[in-house]
């Protein structure tokens, strides 16, 4: 990608350049070049190029671009801690000012450097953390595939890994991609091992909340096989979260009105609950009988019963079967119609 420079001069004299831009701005900089050589100069252009950012000045994209540029150019080894450096400013800097300019320089650095570049993880995750702070999260890529792609690319650790993820998680949700954020935590809490599962309690805790929040989520079998919510047995998140896979209404009624101040420090919905609930105990009766009778329905599905009559669901097969086993009835009756309709039309005298 073709970065903007400052100007089409050597990057000696574009070094020089830049200090005296921002030494007439009011920083603390000498206007003669170090004697280290450029990276030092940009160790020190980078210290003080806060004036620019606060200044309205037309200049100000050229010079910050000329920045981008000259640490583009840079022996690997002597980009990361400069690259570091800015990018730990452009996402400080008055978090509400500038978002459009310190987006496009993270933009500018991100796609200029190598592909495999490890420190592009860096500017990534400071590109989404501005983006998320000004609502332009859908300007920044966040797809799974290119993200886990990226990942192996860099070779991040386990550390850079999950938080990476995590982020990518968060914006999503702020966002409104549900979908896409519970493909992106599934992935985050899949990465856990036996060893270190303990870690993600909060992901875990996290992950269970926005699935239940979801009102276009139903299926949540795949959510205890994860390593990290295994952890979390035996706690009154982990016993919620069985009852949507498992349980009928009467089970999520009996736990409510046990634990009604857990319910409500989650910020769920117990209308919302109660609607998911009765949907899925739907959808397994549906699978369950045949045949059946208004007044089950009402003894299921309404929650006006005594427990006493009621018990909890015998059948341990998964959510996701079920919705396959109603799928299944339901296009074998669609079948049955048509040929119904078929021998009807057969019978009747043609026009």
């Amino acid at each position: 990608m073709s970065v903007p420079a400052f100007i089409d001069i050597t990057e000696d004299d574009q070094a020089s350049e830049l200090r005296a831009y921002i030494k007439s701005k009011g920083a603390e900089i000498s206007e003669e070049n170090s004697e280290g050589g450029l990276h030092v100069d940009l160790a020190q252009i980078i210290e003080a190029c806060d004036v620019c950012l606060k200044d309205d000045d037309k200049d100000v994209e050229s010079v910050m671009n000329s920045i981008v540029s000259l640490l583009l150019i840079l022996d690997a080894e002597k980009q990361e801690a400069l690259i570091e450096s800015l990018c730990e400013k452009l996402v400080k800097f008055r978090e509400g000012e500038r978002p459009s300019l310190r987006m496009q320089l993270l933009s500018n650095l991100f796609h200029g450097m190598d592909e495999n570049a490890p420190v592009r993880y860096t500017v990534l995750c400071s590109l989404i953390k501005v983006a998320a702070a000004c609502n332009a999260i859908a300007f920044i890529p966040t797809d799974l595939d290119q993200v886990a792609k990226w990942i192996v690319d860099w070779n991040l650790n386990t550390e850079k890994k999950h938080t990476l993820l995590r982020l990518v998680y968060e914006a999503l949700v702020d966002c409104k991609k549900s979908e896409a954020a519970a493909k992106v935590m599934v992935e985050l809490l899949g990465s856990y091992t036996e060893d270190n599962a303990s870690q993600a309690r909060v992901d875990a805790h996290r992950c269970i909340v926005r699935a239940l929040k979801d009102p276009n989520t139903f299926l949540f079998d795949h959510l205890l096989t994860l390593k990290p919510v295994r952890f979390l047995e035996g706690e009154l998140i982990h016993d919620l979260l069985t009852i949507f896979v498992s349980a009928k209404l009467a089970s999520y009624v009996k736990f409510y009105q046990n634990n009604k101040d857990f319910i409500d420090s989650l910020g769920l919905s117990h209308e919302q609950n109660m609607a998911k609930m009765r949907l899925l105990t739907f959808m397994g009766m549906a699978v369950e009988f045949k045949e059946i009778s208004f007044e089950t329905m009402q003894q299921e599905l309404t929650g006006h019963f005594s427990f006493t009559r009621m018990g909890f669901i015998t059948r341990h097969e998964n959510r996701s079967q079920q919705w396959q086993q109603l799928f299944d009835s339901l296009t074998s009756w669609k079948a049955n119609l048509a040929t119904v309709k078929s021998s009807l039309q057969t019978l009747s005298p043609s026009a």
